[in-house]
């Protein structure tokens, strides 16, 4: 497998530091509201990295923190007259609701910041006795220009870097690219206890402590959104590697932009939509698919119109596996000719995905691979085949499915059930020439977006 790393700017071969086991982190949201559209690219992105990856056999500890000590949290916690706390959790509970919404697999690790205060307060002070840090006033500064590779990862001089920096007329830093590691005290803000008085993380700090503390030193995989190359990850690099003296991150994997009508999102634009919000118009699934049809190193376009494209593409998806099910009920006993040839097409449809995968996650041309596939089921399997050949494309499709977590959704056992009962009992309405109750029985499953269709098999039924 080919991965871009953007430490590198170049597609590198993937090879862990331990054979067989993947360390990977991806930065996770600051919980002070709900998360928008351009937050769920990465949580998607990425949760498909780790399942592609535990696909080809890997064991991977995936860990993502959540931010809960932060000036926004403080700010919101003030406007409602609750605690920083009570905001955090909220906001972790929507955040939860909204993947699990997504589809996407927990962390193996959610740590939060203020739960790592001990390790946050250790690296800092090993920083200050190296001296590339420095207190002044209970805020304590990392000196970046003493990291001769400050820039690395963004790739820019230092002087353009500092260009880009905001310089407060009061700041107390001796370089304006030195950043906060540690701010003192605020009256009414939550603080904690340590060797330069009370005080809070500062934000770059907290990933750096929480992947030292459960992932180790050095790990093999850091990922996260476009916007944080610089500062936060470069921060995090400069302040990482001058506390262990070991490189921090082997490879750096950063997806890009969302775009919304063609322009970039913005409250300012009136174009700013929080995931929860499009997922009660849409649905959850279609943003998932969004998220996954373009490469995810390139800028992606939302609109309705775009949204609706996916809602179709997924039903081709959700279709052909309500077929394979059909197929199932009127499967032949034994096998016959030329099917041995439809599971060489379905192998050769499975190579094609992994071919993508491998190229730097490429879960554009993936998913065209799956829908290839998606086309050759639905052909072979509209005249009966083998019990043993349906369940053999079975498997590869929804392993295919499962990687991309794509239909995530499929309905219910039970509603499975009330449906084929449905079914059964106009099936019995028909052989009784009681046409009435069988077409009232249509009309009830279409109001449940239930489409039926007779075929020589028997009664066929797929969403509308």
């Amino acid at each position: 497998m080919k991965i871009f790393n953007t430490l590198t700017r170049q597609k590198e071969d993937f090879v862990p530091l331990e054979p067989g086991k993947v360390k990977m982190y991806a930065c996770g949201p600051t919980v002070y509201n709900f998360i928008h559209i351009g937050n769920a690219r990465p949580i998607c992105v990425f949760d498909t990295l780790r399942r592609y990856l535990e696909y080809k056999g890997y064991n991977v500890t995936f860990v993502q923190n959540f931010t809960d000590i932060d000036d926004k949290l403080i700010n919101k916690a003030k406007e409602e007259g609750v605690t920083v706390k009570e905001v955090a959790e909220r906001f972790i509970n929507e955040y939860l609701i909204d993947t699990k919404g997504l589809g996407i697999r927990p962390a193996d690790i959610h740590p939060k910041a203020t739960e790592n205060i001990d390790t946050i307060i250790d690296m800092v002070k090993i920083l200050e006795e190296k001296g590339y840090a420095y207190e002044k006033e209970g805020n304590v500064y990392f000196r970046s220009r003493k990291f001769h590779e400050y820039g690395k990862l963004s790739h820019q001089p230092l002087e353009e870097l500092e260009s880009g920096i905001r310089i407060d007329v009061s700041d107390q830093k001796e370089d304006p690219l030195d950043f906060v590691l540690w701010k003192a005290a605020k009256p009414g803000e939550p603080s904690w206890d340590s060797p330069w008085g009370q005080g809070r993380p500062g934000w770059h700090i907290e990933c750096s402590a929480m992947i030292r503390k459960h992932l180790g030193e050095t790990i093999d995989i850091h990922c996260g959104g476009q916007d944080l190359i610089f500062p936060h990850h470069e921060n995090e690099i400069a302040q990482s590697e001058c506390c262990t003296g070991l490189e921090y991150v082997r490879y750096w994997m950063h997806n890009g932009y969302i775009n919304v009508d063609n322009r970039k999102m913005s409250k300012s634009l009136g174009n700013f939509f929080t995931t929860r919000e499009v997922a009660e118009k849409f649905g959850y699934e279609p943003i998932k698919f969004m998220m996954l049809q373009a490469h995810y190193r390139s800028p992606i376009n939302y609109s309705y119109e775009v949204i609706e494209q996916c809602k179709a593409a997924l039903e081709r998806l959700h279709n052909c596996r309500d077929n394979i099910d059909f197929a199932l009920k009127n499967a032949l006993p034994q096998q016959e000719d030329g099917e041995e040839a439809f599971r060489k097409t379905i192998d050769s449809r499975v190579t094609q995905f992994e071919e993508a995968m491998d190229d730097d996650l490429n879960t554009a041309d993936g998913i065209a691979a799956l829908f290839e596939m998606t086309r050759d089921i639905n052909t072979y399997l509209a005249t009966p085949k083998s019990e043993g050949t349906i369940q053999y494309a079975a498997e590869k499709f929804d392993k295919l499915c499962d990687v991309l977590g794509l239909l995530y959704n499929r309905r219910a056992q039970d509603l499975d059930s009330e449906i084929q009962e449905l079914i059964d009992q106009r099936q019995e309405a028909r052989k009784n020439k009681d046409f009435a109750t069988a077409d009232a029985i249509r009309d009830k499953l279409a109001g449940m977006g239930i489409e039926l269709k007779d075929t020589p098999q028997g009664v066929k039924w797929s969403r509308k």
